[in-house]
């Protein structure tokens, strides 16, 4: 019966293999999901898609496969009321706890609950808000949407709230997933992993096979060659803004700087606040005493590192503009002077903003710090913008 659903994700460009739709009917046969359509869709998803990419494409095929199927009509809510009884209370018995089988039994049963939800259906005539009879909204009655009563049937309504509903009747929608939100670590390490130089170098200990055969060929014995192992040679050099208006970003750039250190090898990291001046730092409980001068990074790293900018760029424009205009202490130079000389240094750079892109004009300092780095070279810190980015630092 799920073989249109694996029509559906191989025509909607989802790589599923048929051993993957295989495993995906044998978790449906052992039971791991049951009425849910939740569980349903994630055991599908886990089963069938391999690549965080593929999760669009998964839920359109799904949308597609499964449409109406989660809609249920009021004379399908009667037929439901009209399955054999012994069959409804041994389901009930399966799934509900022995305590809300308890409560159900004290205010007249299972039975009394569902033969009541029928003949209200067949009574009531229209739309009803409050009350605590008919099947309405906003009331005290046990069917309904957007009330309370200790033991009801949801109907029409989009999400629980008091969690108290015995049998739930819905409209289910999954949406497209969206590129333009905030990113969790791994889905950022796909975006990063865009960002490729490969080399060989190290020791030679993986196993070069065409030159085992040529080598072999001409000796007329068995001979093994070996290679360095092929890496990532790209060499990223990233600085990060703490403290104020970045506070409210903390997960988010914490999820890129765990994302970023998995991803590339050659990784070094500095910590600035609101813009780059004459020092930054490693540590930031030590960012007074111990700060590394900033002449000694542009001097220490050449123009073969890619340069990452993480920050806000949310400031007051003296900020950037004057001397001495910096929030914490006396800047000899403006900001806007240092961050010319990293661009005249790194030509290869990127600035991640994680306040979103529709924001940036009704902020001065977010134009003047896009002027100086390169219009195109901000980009958000969502998917679709750090996709963009590693495309441009690797051209």
């Amino acid at each position: 019966m799920f073989l249109p659903f694996f029509e559906s994700l191989r025509k909607t460009g989802v790589p599923v293999s048929l051993r993957e739709y295989l495993g995906f009917l044998e978790g449906v046969s052992a039971g791991l999901v049951t009425f849910d359509i939740n569980g349903f869709y994630y055991l599908a998803r886990t089963a069938m898609v391999k690549d965080e990419r593929h999760l669009d494409r998964f839920d359109r095929a799904f949308a597609a496969a499964f449409e109406g199927l989660a809609e249920i009509t009021l004379e399908q809510v009667l037929e439901a009321v009209d399955l054999p009884g012994d069959w409804l209370r041994k389901q009930a018995e399966k799934f509900l706890t022995p305590e809300e089988m308890a409560e159900i039994e004290a205010l007249g049963g299972f039975d009394r609950l569902m033969e009541t939800l029928k003949k209200r259906l067949e009574e009531q005539k229209g739309r009803h808000q409050g009350g605590s009879k008919w099947i309405g909204t906003a009331g005290t009655s046990p069917f309904g949407a957007w009330g309370y009563n200790p033991e009801g049937v949801r109907i029409g309504q989009s999400e629980s709230r008091h969690r108290r509903a015995v049998k739930v009747w819905d409209r289910r929608e999954f949406r497209n997933l969206d590129d333009t939100v905030e990113l969790g670590t791994r889905n950022i390490k796909v975006a990063l992993k865009r960002l490729r130089e490969w080399a060989r170098d190290g020791a030679e200990e993986e196993l070069d096979l065409p030159a085992t055969i040529r080598a072999t060929a001409e000796a007329g014995y068995l001979e093994v060659k070996t290679r360095p192992e092929r890496r990532n040679a790209v060499k990223v050099l990233l600085f990060l803004d703490v403290g104020g208006s970045m506070d409210p970003h903390v997960k988010v750039v914490e999820e890129l700087f765990s994302a970023a250190r998995g991803t590339f090898r050659h990784l070094e990291h500095f910590y600035f606040h609101n813009c780059l001046y004459e020092g930054v730092w490693r540590d930031n409980r030590r960012r007074w005493s111990d700060q590394t001068p900033t002449w000694e990074i542009l001097h220490t790293y050449g123009a073969d590192w890619k340069c990452i900018f993480v920050g806000d760029a949310t400031m007051s424009p003296y900020e950037i503009a004057w001397p001495g205009g910096a929030n914490e202490h006396v800047n000899e130079e403006a900001g806007a002077v240092w961050l010319g000389r990293a661009v005249g240094q790194w030509p290869d750079r990127l600035w991640i903003n994680p306040v979103p892109e529709r924001y940036w004009a009704h902020t001065p300092s977010v134009q003047m710090i896009r002027e100086i780095i390169g219009p195109e070279r901000m980009v958000p810190m969502t998917l679709a913008g750090i996709e963009a980015g590693m495309k441009l630092l690797g051209r």
